[in-house]
């Protein structure tokens, strides 16, 4: 059991689309399907009350496990720790937007939080802790479960984003990362992976050099944006054409 939590084991960086990684991301698909399926029974006040604040309570275990075992093991730094990545942020607010309830958490969280877990896991930046690692189950609960609790609500509490939110939510991610690249002079870390592409495998990639991928980046995050939204944009335009 000790092995589980030890920071040198299993000594062998994740290896994307492997039988682990496929299978944990089947895990947490399915999980959100079944949200849509039983939306219905899920959908009463009580048991609304009782996902929201076990999801909340299963995030917050998730995180402050996390820095309990960063500092036991001295690996937490301010260079690597802080929550400072977009996902890891998205990991604090669904927690207030899930004890709250609140809509406008949703409107951000439903582009900047999906489309960051999203990310994170298909492509995740763990370093030596691969499965069955500590590390890599507190990975995929934080980041599935930002996931889907922003299903969640769109099946259960009917929250839908709205095309100004996805703009709004643009701009703000934009603001966000200009203080963290100040952040990251003071640190000399790499929060958001705005000085440098990660080690690890991961789309930037693909999105040229250093400082290039930025700007690619921009470009990418407006397509998945609009991709999260087009469902909603669809459903709204098949019924405006009902009506006629």
């Amino acid at each position: 059991m000790h092995k589980f939590f030890q920071k040198d084991f299993p000594n062998d960086p994740i290896h994307l689309f492997s039988a682990e990684h496929l299978c944990t991301l089947l895990i947490i698909v399915l999980l959100a399907v079944c949200l849509f399926i039983f939306r219905r029974f899920l959908a009463v006040n009580r048991r609304i009350r009782i996902f929201c604040y076990s999801l909340a309570a299963l995030l917050i275990i998730s995180d402050i496990s996390y820095h309990v075992w960063a500092i036991f093991y001295d690996v937490w730094s301010l260079r690597e720790s802080l929550p400072l990545e977009l996902s890891d942020l998205a990991v604090l607010l669904t927690i207030v937007m899930l004890l709250s309830r609140s809509v406008s958490l949703f409107q951000f969280l439903y582009f900047a939080g999906i489309g960051s877990s999203i990310q994170a896991m298909l492509t995740p930046d763990l370093g030596i802790y691969s499965f069955p690692h500590f590390r890599f189950f507190e990975f995929y609960v934080s980041h599935g479960g930002v996931f889907l609790a922003c299903l969640f609500m769109v099946a259960v509490e009917k929250y839908r984003p709205t095309f100004f939110s996805l703009w709004m939510t643009l701009i703000i991610v934009n603001v966000y990362g200009a203080c963290v690249f100040f952040i990251n002079r003071i640190l000399n870390s790499n929060y958001l992976y705005i000085m440098k592409k990660p080690e690890s495998a991961s789309i930037l990639d693909f999105l040229g050099p250093w400082p290039w991928y930025l700007l690619s980046v921009e470009g990418v995050m407006i397509i998945s944006f609009l991709l999260l939204y087009s469902p909603f944009w669809f459903r709204e335009k098949i019924r405006r054409e009902g009506r006629k």
